[in-house]
């Protein structure tokens, strides 16, 4: 099991509730609960769904779509130690500690695709 990033909201979202945010945005959901998106022609796992909305990301490209999942839940998206991801002006930023880092423009990361972080 990798680094988890969770979908946090203040109150429970139900299993229709969550294909109805997610669907027009381009969000699929799978028979297995995780959530995926396109690109290149194939799905990519984004997340998962049990109870809670949980991705353990392999890519910039990940952290991008689970942010992106988080606001369109109108939640926060938090990483196992306590940091915050976000987009501030279209830079994915993450938060740890009161240090803000940027990883990357947002269309950037979108546009490059899932590649998988090298060793």
């Amino acid at each position: 099991m990798g680094y988890e990033l969770r979908v946090v909201r203040e109150a429970p979202i139900a299993y229709a509730d969550l294909a109805k945010a997610i669907t027009p945005a381009g969000f699929e959901l799978s028979g297995s609960q995780e959530i995926v998106a396109r690109h290149g022609g194939g799905t990519h796992t984004v997340a998962r769904w049990n109870d809670q909305v949980v991705g353990e990301p392999g890519s910039d490209w990940q952290v991008a779509q689970l942010v992106r999942l988080a606001a369109l839940l109108g939640a926060r998206l938090v990483g196992e130690d306590g940091e915050s991801y976000t987009v501030r002006d279209g830079v994915v930023q993450v938060t740890a500690g009161g240090t803000t880092t940027d990883l990357g423009k947002f269309h950037e990361i979108i546009d490059a695709g899932p590649a998988a972080w090298g060793p």
